[in-house]
Parts: C-alpha cells; sequence; structure tokens
C-alpha cells in the first residue's frame, strides 16, 4: 500500500473514531481500533496517529467552544479505555518484534494531571521494547525518587502540559539528576521549542512521542546530569529578586485584595451569586499562577501567551475578553514595587484588545 493509500486509511480511521468517541460510543470505538488491530494495521500508527490524534482534536475542539467541559472528559475517558484494550492486545503488526531494552520510568510531574500524553508516550515505548514503569499523573516528587532508588532505570521521562508546572518540573530534574539518572522532558509546558527544557537543564527535551523514543533509542548522555548537580537560583539568577517567591506565598492574599478591588470598581459585582463569585477567583488564581510561573523562567512571553489564549477562551464563549484587561490593571495596582511583574502585567495588557469594560460571571469564565 502507497504512503497515500496508508495516509487516506489512517485519516478514515480516525474520522470514525471521532465521531464514536464525541458521541459516547464506546463500544463503537472500541470496536473500530480492535478491527484495525486485527486487520494487521501498524500499531504506532494507530495509537500515535489515530488514537493520539483523537485526543487531540478533542482538545481543540473543547478551546473553540465546540464541546463542553462534561464532554471533552467524557471524549477523554473513553480515549483512556481505548489506550488500555490496545495494551492488553497482542494482535498481529507489520513491524517486526521490538530488541528487548532496559528499564525506563515515565511519570506526569506533581500536580500534573493530563496524563494521556506520558501514557501514550508510556505504550510507544513499549512497543518499542523498553521496560517501562508507567507512574501515571501527579507523581509527586519525593514519591518518584523513592521509586528510582529501587528500580535504578536507564532514564526518567518527564511530562508536563500545563506551563503553571514548571518550578515543579525543575524540582523533580534537578531530584533525578542528582542519583545520577539523565531526565528526558515534553508536554506542552516547556513550550513549542523546548526552550524551557533547556533552562531547566533537562538533559534532552522532545516534541512528541516518536521523537522522545528516537532519542532514547540513540542513548542519554546525562553530560547534564554530570556538569550540574546544583540548579534553582544558581541556574536562574533572575530568582534573587524574591518576586516569584513573594507572589507565589502570597497568590491568595493578591486573589482576595483583586476580589475586593473588583467589586468596589465594579458595583455590579456586588449582585453576583456565590458560584459567580468563586469562578471569578478561580479566574484571578489562574493569572496570579501564570505570572508567577512566568517570573520563575523570567519570560514575559509566557504570560503574555497565556493571556492572549484567554482572550481566545472567553470570545469563543461569547464573554467580553476585554473584562481580562480590568483583572491585570488591579493585580498591577499590587505589585507595584516589583519591577519585573509589573512589566510583565504592563506587556500583556498592552497586547489586549483596547478596554471596553463589561465584565461577564467571571473574568475567564
Amino acid at each position: 500500500m502507497t504512503d497515500g493509500r496508508v495516509g487516506t486509511a489512517v485519516e478514515g480511521l480516525a474520522e470514525l473514531l471521532w465521531h464514536a468517541v464525541v458521541t459516547r460510543d464506546e463500544p463503537a470505538a472500541l470496536r473500530l481500533v480492535a478491527g484495525a488491530a486485527d486487520a494487521g494495521a501498524d500499531a504506532e500508527a494507530l495509537l500515535l496517529d489515530v488514537v493520539a490524534g483523537v485526543q487531540h482534536r478533542v482538545g481543540t475542539e473543547w478551546a473553540a467552544n465546540r464541546i463542553s467541559v462534561a464532554e471533552e472528559h467524557a471524549a477523554s475517558a473513553i480515549v483512556d479505555r481505548i489506550v488500555a484494550s490496545l495494551a492488553g492486545r497482542s494482535a498481529p503488526s507489520p513491524r517486526p518484534r521490538a530488541p528487548r531494552r532496559g528499564p525506563v520510568t515515565v511519570a506526569c510531574v506533581d500536580g500534573e494531571w493530563h496524563a494521556l500524553p506520558a501514557r501514550f508516550l508510556a505504550e510507544l515505548l513499549t512497543l518499542r521494547g523498553w521496560q517501562v514503569d508507567f507512574l501515571g499523573a501527579h507523581t509527586p516528587t519525593p514519591r518518584l525518587i523513592a521509586h528510582l532508588h529501587q528500580t535504578n532505570p536507564v532514564a526518567v521521562l518527564l511530562s508536563a502540559s500545563i506551563p503553571t508546572h514548571l518550578p515543579t518540573a525543575h524540582q523533580a530534574v534537578t531530584a533525578v539528576q542528582s542519583l545520577g539518572i539523565p531526565v528526558m522532558v515534553g508536554g506542552a509546558a516547556f513550550a513549542a521549542d523546548g526552550r524551557y527544557a533547556r533552562l531547566l537543564n533537562a538533559d534532552a527535551w522532545a516534541p512528541d512521542a516518536r521523537a522522545a523514543a528516537d532519542l532514547l533509542a540513540q542513548g542519554l548522555t546525562g553530560h547534564r546530569t554530570r556538569q550540574r548537580q546544583r540548579q534553582q537560583i544558581d541556574d536562574l539568577p533572575h530568582l534573587a529578586d524574591q518576586e516569584y517567591t513573594f507572589i507565589r506565598q502570597n497568590r491568595t492574599l493578591l486573589v482576595r485584595q483583586s476580589l475586593a478591588a473588583l467589586e468596589e470598581r465594579w458595583p455590579a459585582m456586588r449582585s453576583y451569586s456565590t458560584t459567580q463569585r468563586e469562578r471569578t477567583a478561580e479566574d484571578l488564581a489562574h493569572i496570579v499562577e501564570f505570572l508567577a510561573t512566568a517570573l520563575y523562567v523570567d519570560d514575559a512571553a509566557l504570560f503574555t501567551a497565556f493571556t492572549g489564549w484567554t482572550a481566545d477562551i472567553l470570545t469563543a464563549r461569547r464573554v467580553p475578553a476585554h473584562s481580562l484587561r480590568l483583572g491585570l490593571e488591579i493585580l498591577a495596582d499590587q505589585l507595584r514595587d516589583y519591577p519585573r511583574a509589573l512589566a510583565f502585567l504592563d506587556a500583556a495588557t498592552d497586547s489586549l484588545p483596547a478596554p471596553h469594560i463589561h465584565p461577564g460571571p467571571g473574568l475567564t469564565a
């Protein structure tokens, strides 16, 4: 079969699987994948191009407000069970049996609940012959280290999808490297070009599961592990100004004060329901968390990208994006003595649409 025909077959199967997943027809979804596996479909293509492709589409459709949060969760749960069904199969594949390789550990960093990207990687590595310990979502660093003491893998692969987990990822990378074990990182948190992986001194970064598996097969030298046992403030000298630490430690107070300022500057908020106030508090908390993370990596672009994405989400949900500007201005009023934070807030505010304040129920709904 030519590459073109293979691509068409994959696209057709992916479309059928998408329909089954989004309509919550789990039996049909499982039958489609099982049928493809029984027919001799390439295992990697089935896993990554079809199933992972459908999961990526789930996220895209949620961001565009074409499916709800509940529908996104239901679809992701079905995809997770599809992956489990593939992992338990012994269906034939055109690929020769992979040689048996050494032990590796795959995990999500502490606080990261988006486990599917890491699970796709774990299943791919298993297909390629690695002995994989998949620790799943939200792996606290002390538990990860305890596991590594027992298993001594040749490498650890850490996943993080949300940038606010970069400080925790840094701690995990440092802790694993202190054992002399090289670390590869991946996921959207590290940016499309891997800039934050390099900043945090990971031994390797991969943009996707296939690239990660290929790099692992080549061998991780661990040169960063041997040369850089101490990181944190030594490698991130900008943290000496304590702005990240202040905002991180006072985030609850900043959110509370911002809520009070919102109510004062926009009297209509006084009639908010409890649910609306809670949603607004959550919105402000996200803003503070992303600002703190941008300060940690000293990159205003991370915060500006978040506020731009938030504005797009607001627009898709028919919530006036101008309301975001008000939240940023109020937060800036509280951080006048913190020049880096103020510069990041000003840059993000300047990137938003011209002011036309008309907040809905919550800054980011």
